[in-house]
């Protein structure tokens, strides 16, 4: 399998475990009373960087650092951006790490690292507060979330490096 090949496989799959953590996400809030529907809820709609979600505050922060300003007219595409940059990476990195084979305990592996490095990064850049402050409740379902996440990124991987590919 080419290096070239293995990496667009990994975002794909990416992309894939990002597309199976956000339904499990919108089903939450259907549940919870919400209506809309998975393009109208997956697609951010804010005003400014106050109203944003992590990916936003991070893509912020970097550009800061850089010397570059976001316009609050952009924090809802650039909550969506680096969401969906965030997971086709993560994929990206368990294609590097992972042949395809074994994809449950690879996926679980993948979804356990990106919630643990999520509260960790996020927290050291003050966007999260410390993991330590949050309840079972939140941790779980977020824990179950990034466990749906690496799950699809492991099937969507083994799938596509099954052995016809390449």
């Amino acid at each position: 399998m080419g290096l070239a090949g293995r990496m667009a496989r990994g975002v794909i799959a990416g992309i894939a475990g990002t597309v199976a953590m956000d339904l499990l996400w919108w089903q939450r809030s259907r549940r919870n009373g919400a209506d809309d529907t998975f393009l109208e809820w997956e697609f951010t709609d804010v005003d400014s960087f106050a109203d944003a979600g992590a990916p936003a505050q991070v893509a912020r922060l970097a550009a800061q650092a850089v010397g570059v300003e976001i316009p609050d007219q952009a924090a809802g595409t650039t909550t969506d951006v680096v969401h969906w940059l965030t997971g086709a990476g993560y994929g990206l990195g368990h294609a590097l790490v992972h042949d395809g084979s074994r994809p449950l305990s690879s996926g679980l592996l993948t979804g356990t690292g990106a919630f643990l490095t999520s509260y960790a990064s996020l927290g050291a850049l003050g966007i999260y507060d410390p993991v330590w402050e949050y309840d079972r409740e939140t941790l779980a379902k977020d824990a179950g979330a990034h466990l749906v996440f690496g799950l699809g990124v492991g099937i969507a991987h083994a799938l596509l490096s099954s052995p016809d590919k390449d």
